[in-house]
This record gives structure tokens, C-alpha cells and sequence, in this order.
């Protein structure tokens, strides 16, 4: 059985970058795909990954994770992405606005929940986004709202409470929902939101404060991008995805269940 190569930010940006071992889709094995996924999903499409090499013996899946929005920075920038699966749908409506997934190819397949993380062993209460006023709290961990889904979640979440422009010396831009994670677990700040699924993954580690109500429904895309030379190989990926047993994984990791067959 072959294990996938995972690959993240900065490293699969050398692994494609130009040269003499410039990747293309064409220098991959016949049998191998590259999936971008967001950070939020790396825990679950590892798993995802090694049980559809399990099942699919002689297919290889190269796991690539890092923020949505920079994820779709490497696709539209020509790297030799098969599919890509996003953290919300604003991301990947602008990969359709672009032309760079396959028209019929996309599907929800998750659903997460916003949540307010402080390190395992903080003394901190919060019964509502109100209470991030007080002065105990001078670092938030936040993904950048700009490039990353949770982070425009929480933006919003802010913003609807009045907290945005207050608290907003106090944020702390992380490039993705896992290093918010990580500077929580760290105690190197003193909240942070992430997702329920992430907390979960390091639930030793950090302590969820409360789940905070998105304006939103927080739903995963996923797709075939319009470039892949393997489409028929990225489809029977996704559904696997979708499959009884694809989605007994993503439960198992608590995402839930969001799907939406064309």
C-alpha cells in the first residue's frame, strides 16, 4: 500500500516551484492526484487519504493543506492541483468565478461550527463574546479574514456583536485555523477561534470557552479543478468523499454531515 505525501504552505510551494524539478501534472504517476484541503481538514483527510489508497490499491493521493484562500492562490497561479476541497463557499465561488474547477464537479460534503478556544488550563469563563472586553484578555488568535474562511466567520461574529474595531489592537493574524491552534495550545495567546473540529484534535490542550453562532452556515465545497489531466481520478476521490464510509470519517473527526448531490 502506498501512504500519501502531505505537503503545507511554503514546502509545496518549493515542490512546484520553477526549475529543472518543476512539477506538472503530466511528471506525476498516472495513478497519483494532488489534493488541496483546507488546514481545518488535515486530520480527516489524512485518514481519508490512507483509506482510499487502502481500497484503491496502486492510487496515490499527495495531500496538500494550508489556508483556503492561499490554496486557491497555488491553483490559480498553475499548480497541478486535481482537487480542491475549500472551508467555505465564498473561496471556492471565486475558484468558479475564475473558471478553475470543473462546471458539475462541486459538492458540499461537511459542516463545522465556530469556536472559542483558550489553553487547557486558562481560568478564564466566557459566557458570551461581550466578556473579550475585559482587560485579562490582550491577545486573540485569529486567522486572517482576508485569505482564510474561519477567520472572515469570526470577523463577522465580531462584527455583529460590536466587538470589531474594539478589540481589534488585539488580534493576532494567523495564516491559517491550525496556527491559531497552535499559539492557543501554546498559551502564547489567551483565546482564539477556531473550529470545533480543531479544538477537538487537541482537546489535552485547549478548553472550548463557547460555540459561537455564525451568521453564516458553515459548509466544505469540494471540487475538481478545471486544470486536472486526471479528472476521472479526482471524481472517484470525491466520491469517495461522499461515501457512506468517506463520511463515518469525517464524522469521526466531528465534522458533520453537509452534503448536496447535484
Amino acid at each position: 500500500m502506498r501512504f500519501s505525501r502531505i505537503f503545507s504552505g511554503i514546502l509545496f510551494c518549493l515542490y512546484l516551484a520553477p526549475g529543472p524539478g518543476f512539477l506538472t501534472s503530466q511528471a506525476l504517476p498516472a495513478d497519483e492526484i494532488i489534493v488541496s484541503a483546507a488546514a481545518s481538514l488535515t486530520n480527516a483527510f489524512t485518514e481519508l487519504g490512507a483509506a482510499y489508497e487502502h481500497d484503491n490499491p496502486g492510487n496515490g493521493i499527495v495531500l496538500n493543506f494550508g489556508g483556503s484562500g492561499q490554496l486557491l492562490q497555488q491553483i490559480d497561479r498553475g499548480a497541478p492541483v486535481d482537487v480542491f476541497a475549500s472551508a467555505d463557499q465564498e473561496t471556492m465561488n471565486r475558484a468558479d468565478e475564475r473558471n478553475l474547477i470543473l462546471p458539475g464537479s462541486r459538492i458540499d460534503f461537511a459542516g463545522n461550527t465556530l469556536v472559542l478556544i483558550a489553553p487547557a488550563d486558562s481560568a478564564l469563563k466566557l459566557a458570551d463574546l461581550g466578556q473579550l472586553r475585559t482587560s485579562e484578555i490582550t491577545r486573540i488568535a485569529i486567522s486572517n479574514p482576508v485569505s482564510v474562511p474561519v477567520g472572515r466567520y469570526a470577523r463577522l461574529a465580531l462584527q455583529s456583536a460590536g466587538l470589531w474595531d474594539e478589540i481589534a489592537p488585539r488580534l493576532i493574524n494567523t495564516q491559517h485555523v491550525r496556527q491559531s491552534l497552535d499559539y492557543v495550545a501554546r498559551g502564547e495567546v489567551d483565546v482564539g477561534f477556531v473550529y470545533a473540529t480543531d479544538s477537538g484534535a487537541m482537546h489535552r490542550r485547549v478548553k472550548v470557552l463557547m460555540a459561537i453562532a455564525p451568521a453564516i452556515p458553515i459548509t466544505y465545497p469540494i471540487a475538481v479543478t478545471s486544470d486536472s489531466r486526471k479528472s476521472e481520478l479526482a471524481r472517484r476521490f470525491i466520491e469517495f468523499v461522499i461515501s457512506p464510509r468517506g463520511q463515518a470519517i469525517l464524522s469521526g473527526y466531528g465534522f458533520t454531515s453537509s452534503l448536496s448531490i447535484p
